[in-house]
């Protein structure tokens, strides 16, 4: 699902994305049409789920910004970068969904950001720190995939701003994600003799499970995942782009075949989410 001045990305159907531009979700980690397949017994990842927002954890470093003198820094973001806040497209490298930023003061308080890739816009955000300065609301909207995804995310100061710097500069640790929409919470799984399918938000997968790599359909990121089955109920997906591991994923389907839990390791942050995933009726 995916949030980077590090924005937790979202996860898909709560996936992070170390792409992200301001952290994120969760919302790394964070956030589709299955090919069909030949005929089979119904899988244990089979079906439709959905992610309990209650549940998420994340464990990561805080996120890092600065806005001050009309220049926008993210330290914290994979890689870092500096642009001008003016509003304007800015170009930023080595980042798989974005490869400019706009940044835009809306008040002392509030900022509103725009991620665009080849100039199609990939996600925007409006960062809002609480009248004390302890609190920072993010209302994040993923455009990368079919449909609009909406996130909500809620950090507390770890870090103070330096003298003179906008209210969104310092160190922010998330806390939660209080909401989310179907588009971003929601994933399809659907087993074949020898791996597994997946669809979320008009990306796909048709993958195997021998730790060869296939490209993710539909993805701007143009994320490359391999899989391996640890176990009947135990399934560990490995995310890649540009040649880096962004996210290895465990997903274990519990034994009544209910929920489903999964952890999400982001090596280029060093974060980690954890989240239960409700099978959908």
């Amino acid at each position: 699902m995916r949030l980077t001045a590090t924005l937790v990305a979202p996860p898909r159907a709560a996936r992070s994305r170390a792409a992200l531009p301001f952290a994120a979700l969760p919302f790394a980690l964070l956030a589709a049409s299955l090919l069909p397949a030949s005929a089979h017994a119904a899988g244990p990842f089979d079906g439709t789920w959905k992610t309990r927002l209650d549940t998420i954890q994340i464990s990561s470093p805080p996120d890092v910004y600065e806005l001050k003198d009309g220049i926008f820094r993210c330290t914290s973001c994979a890689p870092g970068y500096t642009v001008k806040a003016d509003g304007t497209d800015q170009k930023v490298a080595g980042h798989s969904y974005y490869d400019t930023v706009a940044v835009q003061e809306i008040d002392a308080h509030s900022i509103r950001m725009t991620d665009k890739l080849a100039g199609k816009p990939m996600y925007e955000m409006t960062l809002l720190v609480s009248a004390d300065g302890k609190s920072l609301d993010v209302a994040f909207q993923d455009l990368s995939g079919a449909k609009a995804a909406m996130w909500k995310q809620v950090s507390t100061r770890v870090g103070a701003a330096a003298p003179g710097a906008h209210a969104v500069s310092g160190s922010w640790k998330t806390n939660s994600i209080p909401g989310a929409s179907d588009e971003g919470t929601v994933i399809t799984y659907h087993m074949t003799a020898d791996g597994l399918q997946m669809r979320y938000n008009g990306m796909s997968y048709d993958a195997r499970f021998d730790g060869k790599q296939v490209l993710t359909a539909n993805d701007p990121g143009k994320t490359l995942v391999s899989l391996r089955r640890i176990s009947e109920n135990v399934v560990e997906e490995t995310d890649t782009r540009n040649g880096k591991v962004t996210d290895v994923m465990r997903m274990t389907v519990a034994p009544d075949g209910k929920s489903m839990s999964v952890v999400d390791k982001d090596p280029s942050r060093d974060t980690t989410m954890s989240f239960t995933m409700t099978r959908q009726p």
